[in-house]
């Protein structure tokens, strides 16, 4: 039987699995004191609960992005969410620090089947010309639940405990399968040859750089740390020779990156990435350890953040195909690292909160103004033949875009609180507590949070000359949406 279904529907199915699985990024930062203290692990036990997630998320993202190609997006799609929701009943109900690092790990290869399939259907069946009103609300759901991660996950450990941050994810994980069953069709497969030796030259290399890169703050950049990271990278330029060389389907068509918007969108997408994983880092210490917030409280100043994008980012998205491709991101980068540069002005031990929270909404609207148009742009040319492969490369760097961020925020924060004294007077790391600091060092300590914050404003200075140098669309003929094909 075939007949035509409205994409927007198979989207929003989409999107609620996409909202979970990226809400789990961050929603154990809150939880570690807990998981810490109930499982009676250690801090270098406990940043392991989201290194594996975010190690087993981002190594895969190449290869699932094709094999949504060649079985299908909505199968590789099912199967990661239930592979996700499994894990994350698994995390919810273990008892030891290993198992539930085992847990994570799950949870994160579930996560990268799922990723990619959302980017490739919206590919596949809007229009370019309509896809920025899709990547609206793909984009506004990434920003939404990377921000209000920690605001439910403060609620949720306050209330019912740590377990509750992955058991909620049952019900929702079966609510998204179903709606994914009833709404997303099962749209042609392209059917594809496999690169295995593209697939181990990418898995070694992206294993040996991430790994290295999450574990080198906590083991002081040993040697090896190095030496890990410098085989990744060796590892992943051999890859990408290989790449050049393949005659046949290659993993990453390289050809991806001769379109200059889907090249400068990848590195707009890093920009993000590193820049929002890296802000929240000093952000919540400052909250927590300078103003001696809770958890809870101290997510709730970010709640405007959170409110704003949601609430933007579609119009923004739909509002943005009408406009030349550089300009909505361009501003939108601009306003986000004023934002940045805000927060490190307002980071002392007696500023006002209200201003902090009304820099909180201006960096909302500047994520609205950069999810949508940057996915928009970076798809607007694919092929569709080319749209998981797109997919995954764009996943990917946004997640290798995150892990960096994470490891140089630690790094700098260590290095400006030695600079201003303290040495290791305030450990930090995620999942660290601070507790309430001896009013002798609040002022040193909030003067190095600040100086961290600029790294991240910094990084978002990167994301603005990309998007600054997008080029306009090229005049075409629009594609047939795919749904007008699909078998139900």
């Amino acid at each position: 039987m075939t007949t035509e279904r409205n994409p927007w529907l198979a989207l929003f199915a989409l999107v609620v699995g996409f909202f979970m699985i990226l809400l789990d990024m961050t929603i154990v930062a809150v939880a570690n004191p807990a998981i810490m203290a109930d499982l009676g692990a250690d801090i270098s036990s406990v940043i392991w609960v989201t290194s594996a997630y975010l190690l087993t998320f981002a190594v895969p993202l190449l290869v699932t992005g094709r094999l949504g190609d060649k079985f299908g997006p909505k199968n590789i799609y099912l199967i990661g969410l239930a592979t996700f929701t499994v894990a994350s009943l698994w995390c919810g109900l273990s008892g030891s620090i290993g198992m539930l690092i085992a847990a994570r790990a799950a949870q994160g290869i579930g996560a990268a089947m799922m990723t990619p399939q959302t980017m490739a259907v919206i590919t596949r069946t809007f229009p370019p010309d309509r896809r920025g009103a899709a990547m609206g609300l793909w984009g506004g759901v990434a920003g939404l639940a990377t921000l209000i991660g920690p605001i439910l996950g403060g609620v949720l450990v306050d209330s019912l405990g740590w377990e509750w941050i992955f058991i909620v994810n049952v019900p929702f994980g079966l609510v998204a399968f179903g709606l994914a069953m009833w709404l997303v069709p099962a749209l042609p497969r392209i059917d594809h040859k496999f690169d295995i030796v593209g697939v181990v030259l990418s898995g070694i290399g992206m294993v040996a750089l991430v790994f290295g890169i999450q574990e080198g703050n906590s083991q002081d950049w040993a040697p090896w740390i190095w030496a890990l990271i410098g085989f990744g990278v060796v590892m992943l330029v051999v890859f990408v020779i290989n790449q050049s060389r393949n005659t046949g389907e290659p993993l990453v068509p390289l050809s991806l990156f001769r379109d200059r918007n889907f090249a400068l969108a990848n590195l707009g997408i890093a920009a993000m990435g590193a820049a929002t994983t890296s802000l929240m880092v000093p952000a919540y210490f400052y909250l927590q350890a300078v103003r001696e917030m809770s958890p809870t409280t101290s997510a709730l100043v970010f709640a405007p953040m959170a409110i704003v994008t949601g609430c933007t980012a579609p119009f923004i998205g739909k509002f943005s195909d009408r406009l030349p491709p550089r300009l909505v991101p361009t501003i939108g980068f601009a306003l986000f690292a004023a934002s940045v540069f805000g927060f490190a002005a307002l980071m002392s031990p007696d500023s006002s909160i209200v201003l902090f929270l009304i820099a909180a909404g201006i960096a909302g609207l500047a994520n609205a103004c950069i999810w949508a148009p940057l996915g928009s742009t970076a798809t607007h040319n694919l092929p569709v033949t080319k749209a998981g492969a797109g997919a995954g490369v764009y996943n990917t760097t946004r997640q290798v875009g995150s892990v960096l961020g994470s490891a140089a925020i630690s790094a700098l924060i260590a290095s400006r609180l030695a600079a201003n004294g303290l040495g290791e007077t305030a450990p930090i790391g995620e999942g660290t507590s601070t507790g309430p600091l001896p009013p002798q060092i609040v002022t040193e300590f909030s003067t190095a949070l600040a100086q961290s914050m600029l790294l991240p404003a910094v990084i978002l200075i990167v994301g603005l000359i990309a998007a600054s140098l997008f080029v306009g669309h090229t005049k075409s003929a629009t594609p047939k949406p795919e749904f007008a094909k699909t078998s139900l």
